[in-house]
């Protein structure tokens, strides 16, 4: 039981650094660009994606799997987990009165980011220790991680 939490942890946190280097990337540029919630959002979700994806496909080509197995692989791996955490974090910065409207030097912005990641970790928790219990979800890649 406590290796399983470990390894969901590990799965969770290794998940949410792409994620969150992709989300505070995204909200940063299309808020100092004045673009649209929508545009806002879309674009925090996709590059959320292409770091999250990078973040698990990195040591698994180190293992020297093709560029096609590692992509396979990474999309299996984390695809559950970096939706349910771009769900919540969003989620939570649209609920906060004035955030998602917030400029890059408000308190408000940096605050209600923040603790959506923290949001989204805990929403993606239980998701990675159900999938890594069955073999699935980032059990797939944890043999390339180390």
């Amino acid at each position: 039981m406590d290796s399983l939490n470990k390894a969901a942890t590990s799965a969770t946190l290794h998940c949410l650094t792409g994620c969150a280097i992709g989300e505070v990337a995204g909200m940063a540029i299309s808020t100092g660009l004045r673009w649209s919630n929508v545009a806002n959002i879309t674009l925090s979700i996709i590059l959320a994606f292409i770091f999250g994806y990078s973040f698990s496909m990195r040591p698994l080509i180190a293992h020297r799997l093709s560029l096609t197995q590692a992509l396979k692989i990474a999309l299996a791996a984390d695809t559950a987990s970096i939706a349910t955490m771009e769900l919540a974090d969003n989620g939570f910065v649209l609920a906060v009165p004035g955030a998602i409207h917030a400029n890059l030097d408000s308190l408000l912005f940096w605050l209600s980011l923040g603790i959506s990641l923290i949001v989204a970790f805990a929403a993606a928790f239980p998701l990675n220790r159900y999938l890594i219990a069955r073999g699935k979800g980032h059990a797939l890649a944890h043999r390339y991680h180390h």
